[in-house]
């Protein structure tokens, strides 16, 4: 018996004929991976563009219209998605781009809130009682007045407590900055 042609069995794989598409992956499966490793230069990228053409193989069947021969054909879909493959991967690299960088400013910039977050703490700490209470709520994102409900005093001792915190605070950081 005569073995039915690639273009025979692209004609049936396309029409939906499992066993022709099986014989047909078959017999271009090691010229298709060849071709892929020459395009890629990597056996493991060979490897899953190979993968990736005889997934979609199915439906690209459907447009393969007999004037070419079957591995003429494949071989310009196998083009095709490499180039396809190469762009993704550049535009991902362009996008992975810089990441690396603001990653790095991130980490800086965590970093400083964090310092001045526990020199804050430090520095409130040394403050009278009444100023520490009152700065807290007020950092807390209370208002004036709400701060001086919680407190029981008015919204202008809250004011000056506020103020005379802030004083104080500035006078330790040049404090510690001659030191």
């Amino acid at each position: 018996m005569i073995a039915p042609s690639d273009e025979h069995l692209a004609a049936r794989a396309a029409a939906g004929d499992g066993r022709a598409f099986a014989e047909l992956v078959e017999r271009i499966y090691d010229r298709l991976f060849a071709f892929c490793f020459r395009l890629t230069g990597s056996r493991a990228e060979a490897e899953d563009l190979t993968q990736d053409i005889c997934a979609a193989l199915p439906a690209k069947l459907a447009q393969f219209d007999g004037r070419a021969k079957v591995t003429t054909w494949l071989y310009r879909v196998t083009v095709n998605a490499a180039h396809d493959r190469r762009r993704r991967q550049a535009t991902r690299a362009k996008a992975a781009n810089g990441w690396g960088d603001w990653e790095l400013s991130r980490q800086a910039a965590n970093a400083e809130a964090a310092a001045r977050t526990d020199w804050l703490i430090r520095a409130m700490s040394a403050l009278p009682e009444d100023l520490r209470d009152t700065l807290a709520l007020i950092l807390d994102d209370m208002t004036h007045a709400e701060a001086g409900e919680v407190l029981g005093v008015s919204e202008g001792t809250i004011s000056w407590r506020v103020s005379e915190a802030k004083k104080r605070l500035r006078a330790f950081k040049e404090q510690e900055e001659t030191a």
